[in-house]
């Protein structure tokens, strides 16, 4: 049986995005394909951080096109573009210090299409298999976690509203080497068994 042909989910092409008169990105092109993990090597202040918040549009593209499972993002109001199926994990652990593990992820399911109790309930199960640190931890404050424990929190927050794309910035920021290959590995188990597409974006080429 021959190999079957990766299909390109994402396409962005001649991409640019500007802040003032500063051109934060310049004819950016790239694919990335199903199931996969695709990564974008840079170093701070190379805009970065700016494409995936021009792709999920809390930045507006100045020229070029995204392309995302052959519809335009460009114009669409992030709202849409969540509800398309892509989820933004931002640079820096993002989670809200004040709730607990549970309540953190649980936010994620307002973005899901289906919100009946019972398949909420069942991701949430989904999400505490992948990182079981967190099920120890779900009525603990998100505040008291490790750097690594907010991570994971934050990706499976964005991992419960059951996206196809997966916008992930800088995950191994502040991170210790072996907390990062248990996040990147969980990650690419995913992309494997699930057809999840991730769109990584880095400074450490090592990560």
């Amino acid at each position: 049986m021959g190999k079957r042909l990766a299909i390109e989910m994402l396409k962005v092409e001649n991409l640019g995005t500007e802040y003032g008169s500063v051109r934060a990105l310049d004819g950016v092109s790239f694919t990335a394909q199903t199931g996969k993990i695709t990564t974008v090597i840079g170093a701070n202040g190379a805009g970065k951080s700016t494409l995936l918040r021009t792709i999920s549009g809390l930045e507006r593209a100045k020229t070029g096109t995204i392309t995302w499972s052959d519809t335009s993002l460009i114009g669409k109001s992030t709202e849409s573009i969540v509800r398309s199926g892509i989820a933004h994990v931002p640079e820096g652990h993002a989670v809200i210090s004040q709730l607990s593990v549970a309540e953190n992820i649980a936010m994620g399911a307002l973005f899901r299409r289906r919100k009946h109790k019972s398949d909420v309930k069942l991701a949430l199960e989904e999400v505490y298999e992948l990182f079981p640190r967190l099920a120890e931890r779900n009525k603990q404050l998100a505040g008291s976690l490790s750097g690594g424990e907010r991570q994971m929190l934050a990706i499976s927050r964005a991992l419960v509203s059951r996206p196809k794309l997966l916008l992930l910035d800088e995950p191994s920021l502040g991170l210790a080497p072996l907390v990062v290959e248990q996040i990147i590995q969980t990650i690419d188990d995913l992309c494997r068994k699930s057809g999840l597409t991730v769109l990584l974006v880095e400074q450490n080429a090592n990560t």
